[in-house]
């Protein structure tokens, strides 16, 4: 049963990380809607300021619904929400309020349910089945994208025909997928009424770094997601080379999702979380020499997009590490509304390039902050490696309460 949970879980995720996609769009939208290079970047940001909101809600939903009805109605409103971008082509509006608002809520419902149903499958390998499990999220954008890439390219589509009809398949597929996400049986009457306040976790020092941490790594991400293939600085087939580099940048965020997983395994946490800001730092730091020539700029997708996956497995697992199993789908909701900030990177970084005609200034921007972060966690490695022991009690919205 377990291990069907484990691929319906990557299947959910596939479908959910097709915002990742997102620079295969901007060129043809650009073309079409006149708009410039960062407000066409509203949808993907609207996106990541509706995802983390709804997740941190729905870490409190989901010992309450249960994971099966949270995954079900998250694959409902992301599938619904990509269908209503695809009438963008009568307003702009259409295709913020679809993939950045509607689609934004069905992922928050639905991206906690793998990682907390996961989690207490396989309580020996957190790191592990945490980054097998989420790593379609990044993997999915891979496919996505090549195949966003040829409806466009070569069927001529616009990006809005292209919304609809991936908008009818992860409709079906995440339903389907989530309908099989339930908790263990010896585990299911803990994770209904198990509760942990706010004030435990959000007044925490250690949750503060790890916050701080993950903001970095998620804005550095983020700008360069959203923005990738227009940081290759050569000319050639700019199209063709792009789309290959968007798939790079999201097979390397799977492959890093499920890496970063087993060295979080094997080392602590604070070790784990330096080493993944300062990889990607020399990674930002170098874009004048890479981003000049297509194996660098690959290379760069590759690494970059391999460092950000880290990023959605070391936190996660840190505050599973730190708080426990049974608490981590709410201690990871508050967590994730790192994303709120990180989300406005793709706009600031977009309206740069419009003033400069170049991402280094960004992207070397934020390679300084990521050290300076990196610094500061090394500075307080015993407080970030603490196991927390929290004082539970009965949710007071659960009968017996």
């Amino acid at each position: 049963m377990r291990y069907l949970i484990l691929v319906s879980a990557v299947i959910m995720q596939m479908c959910l990380g097709a915002t990742y996609s997102w620079s295969v769009y901007v060129q043809p939208l650009r073309d079409i809607t006149g708009l410039a290079q960062g407000p066409v970047q509203g949808p993907f940001t609207v996106f990541y300021f509706v995802f983390p909101f709804t997740m941190m809600l729905a870490g409190g939903w989901l010992p309450r619904i249960g994971p099966r009805i949270s995954a079900m109605a998250g694959g409902l409103l992301f599938g619904g929400g990509w269908i209503l971008a695809g009438l963008g082509s009568h307003h702009f509006f259409f295709t913020i309020l679809g993939i950045g608002g509607l689609a934004g809520i069905g992922a928050g419902m639905a991206y906690i349910v793998p990682i907390a149903v996961c989690i207490r499958w396989f309580p020996k390998s957190k790191g592990l089945v945490t980054g097998i499990a989420v790593a379609g999220f990044g993997g999915g954008a891979a496919l996505v994208s090549q195949a966003g890439g040829f409806l466009i390219t070569r069927l001529g589509y616009t990006p809005f025909q292209t919304f609809f009809v991936f908008g009818i398949l992860f409709l079906c597929l995440v339903g389907v997928a989530g309908s099989v996400m339930r908790f263990p049986a010896s585990e299911t009457k803990t994770a209904t009424r198990s509760w942990l306040r706010p004030g435990q976790v959000l007044g925490h020092a250690n949750f503060k770094l790890l916050y701080l941490a993950m903001f970095m790594g998620l804005a550095a991400g983020f700008a360069v997601n959203a923005n990738l293939k227009e940081i290759f600085h050569n000319t050639g087939d700019t199209a063709q080379i792009g789309i290959t580099a968007v798939s790079l940048f999201a097979l390397a965020n799977a492959a890093g999702r499920v890496i970063w997983g087993m060295i979080f395994d094997r080392i602590s946490a604070a070790s784990a979380i330096q080493a993944n800001l300062i990889c990607q730092a020399l990674v930002l730091a170098a874009t004048p020499l890479l981003a000049v020539s297509v194996p660098g700029f690959w290379a760069f997708a590759l690494f970059t997009g391999f460092n950000y996956g880290g990023v959605l497995v070391i936190y996660v697992s840190s505050a599973a590490r730190s708080w426990g199993s049974e608490h981590v789908s709410r201690v990871y909701g508050w967590l994730f509304t790192a994303n709120i900030p990180a989300a406005l990177s793709p706009i600031l970084a977009g309206f740069m390039f419009d003033r400069f005609h170049d991402f280094t200034p960004a992207l070397g921007g934020l390679a300084l902050l990521l050290a300076v972060t990196a610094v500061l966690i090394r500075y307080q490695t015993k407080r970030i490696n603490d196991r927390i022991t929290p004082i539970s009690a009965d949710c007071p919205c659960c009968p017996g309460g």
